[in-house]
């Protein structure tokens, strides 16, 4: 048996973090063994589904790098099948015609709540046979009314629910669209699908949707229900915890690969390792081992996350990242060096691309701004004395590199029996606008002569302009 699973997102807002797990636990069982992946859009709810959300699915799944062996496939696209299938369960008496008004299903709700009863269908139109003139009618699968539905769940174990506890699902509304229970049947009945993965906010819809299935003489299949992500206060994850969008994550500087090794480990675990390579996951996930109670997302350790990827990932790919954030700060990394050459000074000292990214912008434009403290105390008429001197001791220099440039600075502050700092601080200053950068020899190799030296005359101008 070839192993097929599914992500079937709706496209009513963005990717959020829950709905990327439970891609990445699917797409995770399917490529460890060898198996496809299938992505489908539930846009039935046409009311509620946009094009700019389907938009933001896709890209949210391209980013993570969770590529789909079929589709994507459209649910708008099949109204005719599941027009039919809606027809063939009406031919074999597995569902009816419901001609109730709003009216009367909240008079029958309101009449089981004084009885203390629980609100669901009777089921008083199961039996009707003459359609009730000028009524478009509803269609109600006919739900068994004895014996029980056993969810065989890889994650939850067996839950047993009485059939007698599960009203006739609408099947088809009134002006004959179909609703998600059938849709999501009929779908991955002919999608082939050997595995439903997906959150536990969908488990209550199992048995109905199982013996729908049934009706339809097809193969069940195997169900594994996620419990949900809460916040770390408790409370199920929302907006007001921070970033739940999946691109937001990609906006606030994370890489991919670190967000995916966190959500695989929100609810999974492998003995004590915190990180995997996809491989690693690939090779080590199992759905049987997906803990039963809800995962804490926790940003701190996320942070931690992203900050190792950003140490230990090859510059190459930091940069083809990097290289967005760049973009948003109106920065074209073509007009200066090599994007991976500052990776390579920058990766030790940044948690995220965007901190990286503010780090690194005067690699590519000029400083327009000094930092106050920094410039009150590392930009004055004593250190712009430093300052020519260094200019023209750099300007001089025959072989723009590191060691020599190193080798100028100390000597500089030997003559002038100073401490180094004395001399690179107001350089430092100068080049990049602050007292933080990576070690100053590399900066400016990696600046250019012409760069630096002009960012030198410019600090030195700006001394004598504040005197």
């Amino acid at each position: 048996m070839t192993i097929r699973t599914r992500f079937a997102p709706s496209p009513t807002g963005y990717l959020h973090v829950g709905g990327a797990r439970t891609a990445l636990f699917s797409w995770l069982y399917a490529r460890k063994h060898g198996g496809q992946f299938i992505l489908r859009i539930e846009d039935t709810d046409l009311e509620r589904s946009t094009a700019e959300s389907v938009d933001a699915i896709l890209e949210g799944m391209t980013w993570l790098g969770l590529e789909y062996d079929e589709g994507p496939f459209y649910q708008t696209h099949r109204f005719d099948r599941y027009k039919e299938v809606i027809t063939q369960l009406l031919d074999q008496g597995d569902a009816y015609h419901c001609y109730c008004s709003k009216q009367e299903l909240d008079d029958m709700r309101e009449q089981q709540r004084a009885n203390k009863e629980k609100p669901r269908y009777d089921g008083r139109c199961r039996h009707v046979t003459t359609p009730k003139g000028g009524v478009q009618p509803i269609v109600r699968f006919k739900n068994p009314i004895e014996g029980s539905v056993v969810v065989s769940d890889v994650v939850k174990g067996n839950i047993e629910f009485q059939n007698s506890e599960l009203d006739d699902l609408v099947i088809a509304r009134s002006d004959g669209s179909p609703t998600y229970n059938l849709t999501v049947v009929v779908d991955d009945l002919d999608m082939g699908l050997t595995h439903v993965i997906r959150g536990d906010d969908h488990l209550n819809n199992t048995p109905r949707q199982i013996n729908i299935f049934k009706a339809l003489g097809a193969d069940v299949p195997v169900f594994g229900h996620l419990p949900m992500i809460l916040g770390d206060d408790g409370a199920r994850l929302s907006k007001r915890h921070g970033a739940v969008s999946v691109m937001s994550y990609r906006d606030e500087g994370y890489l991919p690969e670190a967000l995916l090794n966190y959500l695989v480990r929100l609810g999974w675990s492998h003995g004590d390792q915190e990180l995997f390579t996809i491989d690693e996951m690939i090779a080590l996930f199992d759905i049987t081992d997906v803990n039963k109670s809800a995962s804490a997302f926790n940003t701190d350790k996320l942070l931690w996350i992203n900050q190792h990827y950003i140490k230990t990932s090859a510059p190459e790919h930091i940069a083809r990242h990097l290289s967005w954030h760049m973009g948003q700060l109106g920065i074209d990394p073509a007009t200066g060096p090599e994007l991976t050459k500052v990776v390579v000074l920058q990766q030790e000292r940044a948690k995220t691309l965007v901190e990286m990214a503010a780090n690194s912008h005067y690699f590519y434009k000029d400083v327009q701004e000094y930092n106050a403290k920094a410039a009150k105390k590392n930009l004055t008429i004593v250190t712009a004395d430093i300052l020519e001197d260094m200019y023209g001791r750099l300007a001089a220099l025959p072989e723009w590199l590191a060691e020599p440039i190193h080798t100028l600075i100390k000597e500089c502050s030997v003559e002038r029996e100073v401490g180094m700092g004395k001399v690179a601080q107001p350089i430092r200053v100068a080049i990049t606008g602050n007292t933080i950068s990576p070690p100053l020899d590399s900066t400016l190799e990696l600046l250019g002569s012409e760069r630096t030296l002009a960012a030198i005359r410019s600090a030195i101008e700006w001394i004598k302009d504040q005197a």
